[in-house]
């Protein structure tokens, strides 16, 4: 789908640079890696109220089959 080589990532890494300056460069990479931390975050979190809420879910249904017997 997206393939960038060597010639096309210095390319935009060097764009970069022209347009943000390089006192802004570690700024950025700063705020973009904690971007990137509170998403990976968020996203596991998400993952863990998804799966406690199936499991709960699942012990309803067991319950109820052992109380149907």
């Amino acid at each position: 789908m997206f393939h960038m080589g060597m010639p096309e990532l210095i390319l935009v890494l060097v764009i970069v640079l022209i347009v943000f300056g390089p006192k802004k460069l570690p700024e950025i990479g700063k705020s973009l890696g904690k971007s990137l931390k509170e998403f990976k975050q968020e996203t596991n979190s998400e993952k863990k109220v998804e799966d406690t809420a199936a499991l709960t879910e699942t012990k309803k249904e067991e319950k109820q089959e052992d109380s149907s017997k």
